[in-house]
């Protein structure tokens, strides 16, 4: 199990880990671009995480997962930006105007962070109402992952772009402050895929890392986890912030019907 090399530091400041009951803001939409409706599909479950992969290409930012994939028209600004923008504006600085809370937009960068995360720093800095959370504290969370710079240059780019945190990852105090969530892959700590229980051995050591990172007062993330209802409720058990999934109307009714 990779260990977690990071200081524990408490710090006071604007994040905050999960709520006591669960509900969609709990749910993170993976490869969400892959839905049959990209973005709205999870924006109408009142998703509290949704994930971009984006390409930079001849100076533009394209939405694919893999190269072969990608496609002129699948910009990061049609399939998110525009849209997202649209909907602040409408709903007066609120994600929902008939629903409480914010989202979170989760963008891997498949391109090296440079220039990807330049240009997708100047294209959010238009927005700063939706995408600075200094500005609008009800806005949307902006967290970078996949190649993210080194700690040491998360201050070269604007404070409303967040980062990804590695477990095995070491962040001073300053460079945490950029961090609110944390992902990893589950596989790393069980090869547990959601049938039956998980082995005892396997939950401990969950709950340690679990532990830690919330004692950051943090969020977490799995990816590569199993993805059905004896998981969900697996992982609401021990804690995880934002429950991964490929199935946005099936955890979306199961978290729905679940606080009926």
């Amino acid at each position: 199990m990779k260990r977690i090399l990071f200081s524990i530091i408490i710090l006071s400041c604007f994040f905050a880990t999960a709520p006591a009951q669960y509900s969609t803001l709990n749910a993170h939409s993976h490869n969400d671009y892959s839905n049959d409706i990209p973005f709205w599909l999870a924006y109408y479950s009142h998703f509290g995480s949704i994930e971009a992969d984006i390409w930079a290409v001849n100076g533009e930012l394209l939405v694919a997962h893999d190269r072969s994939q990608i496609k002129p028209e699948l910009t990061l600004d049609a399939l998110y930006i525009n849209p997202i923008v649209k909907l602040f504006r409408h709903n007066k600085g609120k994600a929902w105007y008939d629903f409480p809370g914010t989202f979170q937009l989760l963008i891997d960068l498949k391109t090296l962070a440079e220039p990807t995360l330049s240009i997708l720093a100047k294209k959010l800095g238009q927005y700063p109402d939706v995408f600075d959370l200094k500005v609008n504290p009800n806005g949307v969370m902006v967290v970078i992952s996949g190649n993210r710079p080194e700690p040491s240059g998360f201050t070269s780019y604007p404070e409303f772009i967040l980062y990804d945190g590695l477990l095995n990852g070491n962040y001073n105090q300053k460079q945490l402050e950029r961090v609110p969530l944390f992902s990893e892959n589950l596989a790393v700590f069980t090869k547990w895929r959601g049938e039956g229980e998980m082995p005892a051995a396997d939950k401990s050591r969950l709950v340690h890392v679990i532990d830690s990172v919330h004692d950051l007062k943090r969020k977490i993330r799995f990816w590569n986890a199993p993805d059905g209802e004896n998981a969900w409720k697996t992982f609401e058990g021990l804690g995880v912030d934002f429950i991964n999934t490929d199935r946005v109307n099936e955890l979306a009714g199961f978290l729905n019907n679940k606080n009926k």
